[in-house]
């Protein structure tokens, strides 16, 4: 009885050892994103053979294509897809792991034909309704649904009939977004850019201007707010 009691503190001790090298795992190759070494970071994701592994290298992925040159972007976002769809295989209710897909789903889109393009926009949809169906306070995922709305809005009467998209979705979602984590510089972005697509470039001014008063904290971050700062210099 004493060594089946034993065995069994034993199995508890190294499985609660392991939830914690995979959760420190996981910790180290965020900061390695948060860097800008999407590559390491990926490579430590994926090595987690987690869910979680899988999305961030997905994120990471997806992140890195804005560094390649266009002609690698579209194998890029191949291979962030199926760092998802991965993901969600190993947990579907990994929120993270329908968001990523969502994302690579969103950016493959752009280098996609039409029909394939608006095939992909539904499938978008699902996932970031189900990513917002898992966690609500997914910013993220509010985001990519406010774009969503707007860029297939901004494409005329056949892709909003043919998708559903509301022009009335695009303001609630980005608001959504932003009451969830006010201090992301790249929610503002974003709505400023859905803000453009609907022409209205007084609001996307403002929101420009709020993004640019907030700190960057990451690479990315960075990056994107020098990109905020030129696109407001186009506006004025």
């Amino acid at each position: 009885m004493r060594t089946l009691k034993l065995a069994a503190l034993f199995a508890l001790t190294t499985t609660l050892s392991l939830g914690g090298a995979a959760a420190a795992g996981l910790s180290d190759a965020q900061a390695l994103l948060d860097q800008g070494k999407w590559q390491d970071a990926a490579t430590q994701a994926t090595a987690l053979k987690t869910a979680e592994g899988f999305a961030l290298a997905a994120q990471a992925t997806t992140y890195g294509a804005n560094l390649i040159p266009d002609d690698q972007k579209r194998t890029q976002f191949e291979q962030a897809q199926e760092l998802a769809k991965q993901a969600i295989s190993l947990d579907p209710n990994s929120a993270n792991a329908h968001f990523e897909l969502a994302r690579a789903d969103g950016r493959l889109a752009q280098y996609s034909g039409i029909l394939r393009s608006l095939g992909l926009a539904g499938e978008v949809k699902r996932e970031l309704d189900t990513a917002i169906r898992l966690n609500p306070k997914l910013a993220g995922a509010y985001v990519a649904l406010g774009l969503w709305n707007a860029e297939l809005t901004a494409k005329g009467f056949l892709a909003t009939q043919a998708t559903g998209a509301n022009r009335s979705q695009i303001n609630v979602n980005f608001q959504k977004a932003i009451s969830i984590e006010p201090t992301t510089p790249v929610h503002r972005i974003e709505f400023a850019n859905a803000l453009i697509l609907q022409n209205n470039k007084a609001a996307a001014t403002a929101q420009l201007q709020r993004a640019i008063a907030l700190p960057a904290n990451t690479f990315w971050e960075k990056r994107d707010l020098e990109s905020a700062k030129a696109k407001l210099a186009t506006l004025k």
